[in-house]
C-alpha cells in the first residue's frame, strides 16, 4: 500500500480528481485529498459536489461520497502539521490533479504557502514521485518554462490529454483514459483500459 496524496487545484477537470480518488481507494491505498479554495469552487460546479469548508465535516462528506474508512484523509489547505507537510513522513506520491497554471508556478518557484504546495516542495525534495496533470490550453511560454523546471527538478507532467485508440464511447472513457496513465506511473495495476496492442 502506497501513501498517496491528491490535490485537486482551480483549473477544470476537477472530475480527474475525484476519479483518480476512487480508482486508488478501489485499489487500497492510503489517500490524502488537499482541495485548493478555488478547487472547492471549480468541484462544486463541475460535479455538483458541495463540500464543507470546515475540514471535520468536509472529511466526513468526502468518506461518504467515496464510500470509504480511516484509508482516505483529508487536511486544510493551512494546515502545516498534517503529517504529510514533513520531509520526515513525507507520501509515497503526491498527484496534483487536475494542476492550475498558478499552482504549477508556484510549485516551480519552490514557494509553500499552502499545504499542497508544501507537499509537493517535499516530495520534490525527498525524491518521492511528483505527478502534475495540467488542464489548460493553449500553454504560453511561462507556462512551458514552469512545466519544464518541475520536470528537470524531477517532478513529471502528465497532461490531461485522453486516448482514442480504444475507441472511447462516453465521458467517462475519456476520464479514465488520463488515469489509467496515472495509475500506470505510480506503478499500480488497474483495467481502464487495454494497453496498446492488446484487446
Amino acid at each position: 500500500m502506497q501513501r498517496i496524496v491528491v490535490g485537486i487545484t482551480g483549473a477544470s477537470g476537477s472530475i480527474y480528481g475525484l476519479r483518480l480518488v476512487e480508482e486508488l481507494l478501489r485499489a487500497n491505498q492510503e489517500v490524502t485529498l488537499l482541495l485548493s479554495s478555488a478547487g472547492r469552487q471549480v468541484l462544486a460546479y463541475e460535479t455538483e459536489l458541495q463540500l464543507d469548508s470546515n475540514p471535520e465535516s468536509c472529511l466526513r462528506q468526502l468518506r461518504d461520497h467515496f464510500v470509504a474508512g480511516e484509508s482516505l484523509k483529508y487536511y486544510g489547505m493551512d494546515d502545516f502539521f498534517a503529517p504529510v507537510a514533513s520531509g520526515s513522513n513525507a507520501p509515497d506520491a503526491v498527484v496534483v490533479c487536475p494542476c492550475s497554471m498558478g499552482t504549477l508556478g508556484r510549485i516551480a518557484a519552490g514557494l509553500s504557502d499552502s499545504l499542497l504546495e508544501r507537499v509537493a516542495d517535499v516530495a520534490l525534495k525527498e525524491k518521492k514521485t511528483l505527478l502534475l496533470v495540467p488542464r489548460e490550453t493553449p500553454f504560453n511560454q511561462i507556462h512551458l518554462k514552469n512545466l519544464l523546471r518541475v520536470s528537470q527538478a524531477g517532478g513529471q507532467i502528465l497532461p490531461a490529454m485522453p486516448a482514442f485508440y480504444h475507441k472511447p464511447q462516453s465521458i467517462e472513457d475519456l476520464v479514465d483514459s488520463v488515469i489509467g496513465k496515472i495509475l500506470d506511473n505510480l506503478g499500480i495495476s488497474h483495467q481502464l483500459f487495454s494497453p496498446w496492442g492488446e484487446s
